[in-house]
């Protein structure tokens, strides 16, 4: 630790009490010991957090990072490791290239990661939002009631304005202004609910999210599947207990993505839903047996071009909402918060720091962002033969060491 990381003394607002914000309020109360932080959350603090059944899926990183944080032995036992990542497309899509060289039949296009073969003992994990974020709602609660002249939790009521200010910036909630010297706004919410950012586009896709309960298939598999109309991803759930050990029944996340103008799942029963999934997924997965009410949610890209604006800076959900198509969301707002810290940590100068950390994460985030978009956006383009470079690029990148490994470090840990 550096040891300007004890002495630096700043007023610090968090705006935002989901995994990002509380985290990053964590990790600042534990490096800044002179530091004033306050968490600010429309919910209230009675707000049971811990029921809030959507799916996450963390990076080895961000295991890391909530281990390092003393609360991963509060989620792990509702946590799913991620042992193996399997990524494919649904034929015909290198069917027309093999028929080229006079081969009539051809494996599916796939890219097949192990976390033994990357020499870590998983990938990630999958867990719920409630399950990841209530042990740091807690966490941070009782932080504040071990040091309330430092620190904060204001928690039920609205954050109004930001106001720009010569030496921070004020937040402003029920009329009543706050100066502050950093400001780190972490909130979340859907592409639907957003104000739109300077970098929008609409992928006039939806997800519809639920779970599956599956019989057979590789336990702790994730599955991305592309099909024609959009991706499937599978993630794996918590066990359903011995019983279900015993029978070979496990349970998987499932986001499900179609275009609006062409949507068969509403009209669908679940026996429907099943046959079609069935018939899109990759054997590997297993025999679906059963499907949940499904959840749909608008799908686009909604990013700010800069991190930071003057003394405030956004991140996680708040500087970039992503396509879920490579579950890299939550990850990359938990590196924006280390960088951010980090770099407050080393560099006595505020701004100069936060210079600093628009630069740092600019290679990591945007390569995120770009790559998100590029596989999104390709889903909606009527371009022949996309489907069968898409399939060669799959096939290309199995059988390239190199290349897969560097995919798999990112996968994991960002672009460092």
């Amino acid at each position: 630790m550096s040891p300007m990381s004890k002495t630096l003394s700043l007023r610090l607002a968090v705006i935002g009490a989901g995994p990002v914000g509380l985290a990053l309020a964590l990790l600042a109360a534990r490096r800044f010991h002179q530091a004033r932080i306050t968490v600010y959350d429309a919910l209230p603090a009675e707000h049971d957090v811990a029921r809030d059944p959507r799916t996450l899926a963390l990076s080895l990183g961000s295991v890391q990072a909530l281990q390092q944080l003393g609360v991963w032995p509060q989620i792990a036992p509702h946590a799913a490791p991620i042992a193996a990542v399997h990524v494919s497309q649904q034929q015909p899509g290198l069917a027309p290239l093999f028929e080229l060289f006079g081969r009539s039949s051809v494996h599916e296009p796939e890219v097949l990661i192990r976390a033994a073969d990357a020499g870590v003992p998983q990938l990630g994990a999958v867990a719920s939002y409630g399950s990841i974020v209530a042990p740091l709602k807690a966490a941070w609660l009782v932080a504040c009631a071990r040091e309330p002249q430092r620190l904060q939790a204001r928690l039920g009521g609205k954050v109004t304005a930001l106001t720009p200010s010569a030496q921070g910036a004020e937040v402003v909630v029920a009329d009543e202004a706050t100066a502050y010297d950093l400001v780190v706004v972490a909130e979340g919410g859907v592409f639907a609910d957003q104000a739109r950012k300077s970098l929008a586009h609409d992928y006039r896709q939806t997800a519809w999210v639920g779970t599956l309960e599956l019989h057979g298939g590789e336990p702790g598999w994730a599955y991305e599947r592309f099909t024609a109309q959009g991706p499937v991803a599978l993630l794996p759930l918590p066990a359903l207990g011995a019983a279900g050990a015993s029978t070979g029944l496990q349970r998987a996340a499932l986001v499900w993505c179609v275009a609006q103008a062409d949507d068969p799942v509403p009209e669908l029963n679940d026996a429907q839903r099943l046959a079609v999934l069935q018939a899109l997924l990759p054997a590997q997965v297993g025999r679906l047996r059963a499907i949940s009410p499904l959840k749909s949610f608008a799908l686009g890209l909604n990013a700010e071009r800069s991190l930071v604006r003057g003394r405030t800076v956004r991140i996680g959900n708040a500087a970039q909402t992503l396509h879920p198509v490579a579950g890299q969301g939550l990850n990359l707002g938990l590196r924006d918060a280390h960088e951010l810290l980090r770099r407050l940590a080393h560099e006595p100068d505020v701004d100069r720091a936060l210079a600093k950390v628009e630069w740092q994460r600019a290679p990591d985030r945007w390569l995120t962002i770009a790559s998100t978009d590029f596989l999104a956006r390709s889903f909606t383009w009527p371009l022949p033969g996309l489907a069968t470079l898409r399939g060669a690029g799959l096939a290309v990148l199995q059988h390239l060491p190199g290349l897969k490994s560097a995919l798999v470090r990112h996968m994991m840990f960002g672009q460092r």
